[in-house]
């Protein structure tokens, strides 16, 4: 059971800061997701950056936060803005995003407490703590500095999904840059991330060690397959990620003009019209409209039903973990002419992995094999490892903290930072790092 006692059992020291700038990873240090990073300097001036949970099974939780008056979320994925009811809960805390985030909030949350229930893991906060978290949201522009105590921050954009952002924090004695999930390239609704110059650079690094195809060429791929799966008479089950994947699917889709019947369900429908309420945040949002209407969305059993006589069906989970991939999964599983092309990061433990592994996955309950065809494309919204060490040669950051990173892969991009002149920290969670 995961039970917090506020001020009793976080990592966060009780000593205060008597100089410089200490940076402490509640999680998310040597680890994938599960995010949480606090900032703090002698001015007492403290910042909690994300508070997330890694959705595996069972979930990670990172340590308790300690007082917080102010958390900065940097885009709504469940794994660095799970957490942020409990803060509310707490500590009172304020919650400051850009508007699409803040907007996403109220879905992801219900979604985290409508599988924990389902799977029955707990969570240490619950509807009552989701309802008050909804009032705590302050809204922010990117570019706009926003004052707090003797610090002033402000949002770039990260270019990982719409509305995603890096937090650059300028204090009495350092500029920081905390890069969030980042992207330099840009994906089919988002524009890539811009450096800025900075001090200490808190760089992300999924992909240490690490390159991505050509994004292009990867999209012409999928788009190929798609053609020859169809030509031969199959149905094509693309599992995706509900904010993000998904509809960037359905873009490289519609626009590759060709005439496809694509239908769209899961959770990505509802996450569609909040992005589409907050158009100045998309790449663009006219085309990416026309992508939506042009697909038929799913709404109802027979509408499902139907879906198995498409070309293509977009759908989360983008992990095979559950939703209706699953369900349609259960039924084309044995048709050889069908595919299933997975896009996204499949994580130790998920269906989407026991399915690349093994060709087959539990299915309610017990396991099934997968005779149709299986294709792992690479159309990941994280910068590849050597857009990372571009990146952070242009902040010229003295100093660059390694996070949401995986302790195997880390020492390779540590390295290559290393060579660039840096001063690279590679934490762990539970652990501070202090700056002079």
């Amino acid at each position: 059971m995961v039970l917090y006692t506020p001020g009793r059992t976080t990592s966060y020291p009780e000593d205060p800061v008597s100089s410089g700038i200490r940076i402490h990873f509640l999680g998310g240090a040597d680890e994938v997701g599960n995010v949480g990073v606090v900032i703090e300097d002698p001015t007492g001036t403290r910042l909690l950056i994300d508070y997330g949970l890694a959705p595996t099974s069972p979930p990670r939780y990172p340590s308790e936060a300690p007082n917080i008056k102010n958390a900065i979320i940097t885009h709504a994925h469940i794994d660095h803005i799970g957490m942020a009811p409990w803060l509310v809960s707490a500590h009172r805390t304020r919650l400051h995003a850009t508007e699409l985030t803040a907007s996403l909030a109220r879905i992801m949350w219900n979604d985290t407490y409508k599988v924990s229930r389902i799977e029955g893991y707990p969570l240490p906060w619950d509807k009552r703590d989701l309802d008050e978290a909804l009032g705590a949201w302050e809204k922010h522009q990117f570019n706009n500095w926003v004052g707090v105590k003797k610090w002033k921050w402000r949002f770039l954009r990260a270019g990982h999904v719409p509305g995603a952002a890096m937090v650059e924090i300028d204090t009495p004695t350092h500029r920081i840059l905390h890069s969030g999930d980042l992207d330099t390239r840009d994906s089919p609704n988002a524009r890539g991330a811009k450096p800025v110059e900075c001090d200490i650079l808190l760089l992300e690094g999924t992909y240490a060690g690490r390159e991505h195809p050509p994004r292009k060429q990867e999209e012409a791929k999928l788009v190929a397959k798609v053609v020859e799966v169809v030509e031969r008479g199959g149905v094509v089950l693309i599992p995706s990620f509900a904010s993000g994947r998904g509809q960037d699917i359905l873009k490289i889709l519609w626009n590759s003009g060709l005439d496809l019947n694509v239908h769209y369900d899961g959770m990505g429908k509802s996450i569609s019209k909040i992005w589409l309420e907050h158009p100045k945040y998309l790449a663009d949002a006219a085309d990416f409209e026309d992508a939506l209407k042009w697909s038929k969305r799913v709404s109802s059993k027979s509408d499902r039903k139907r879906a198995l006589d498409a070309d293509v069906i977009v759908t989360t989970s983008g992990m095979l973990n559950g939703g209706p991939a699953i369900w349609y999964l259960n039924r084309l599983r044995l048709d050889e002419r069908s595919a299933v092309l997975l896009t996204g990061y499949q994580a130790e433990g998920s269906g989407g992995r026991s399915l690349l592994e093994s060709k087959g996955l539990p299915i309610f309950g017990r396991r099934a094999e997968v005779n149709c065809e299986v294709v792992k494309f690479d159309l990941s919204n994280h910068a590849g490892h050597k857009d990372l060490v571009k990146f952070a040669a242009a902040t010229k950051a003295k100093h660059v903290i390694l996070f949401h990173s995986d302790s195997a892969t880390r020492p390779a991009l540590a390295a290559a930072l290393e060579e660039n002149g840096h001063i690279v920290h590679s934490p762990l969670n539970g652990e501070s790092i202090h700056i002079e």
